[in-house]
């Protein structure tokens, strides 16, 4: 959900573009991190721990690593201040697999 007036005024975002979050088309706009992009699309779980319990906002200014997800490959970039544009592809960032020595596999 995006507030589209404020005090009786349109709000002004410019031109709608869109990127990929699990495979499907988001629309953002200029200025709009990933995460404010997926809020407004009614996404609240970003990726699940190791231990399948769900992550999605919480401090929204880059703090607390809750909402961490991969971009165009990239894990664990924070979805609260990686600004939103054209063409990215989104994905959960997926719990580290752990192999038999305790090491990441």
């Amino acid at each position: 959900m995006r507030i589209e007036e404020l005090r009786g005024q349109r709000v002004a975002r410019g031109e709608a573009f869109t990127f990929k979050w699990e495979g499907e088309d988001v629309t953002a706009y200029p200025g709009e991190t990933i995460l404010g992009a997926l809020l407004a699309r009614g996404v609240r779980t970003l990726r699940e721990t190791s231990g399948g319990q769900p992550r999605g906002m919480l401090c929204g200014i880059g703090m607390c690593f809750d909402c961490l997800v991969t971009v165009n490959g990239t894990p664990s970039c924070r979805a609260c201040v990686t600004p939103a544009s054209a063409g990215l592809v989104v994905e959960p960032n997926r719990p580290y697999a752990w192999g038999p020595e305790g090491e990441i596999a």
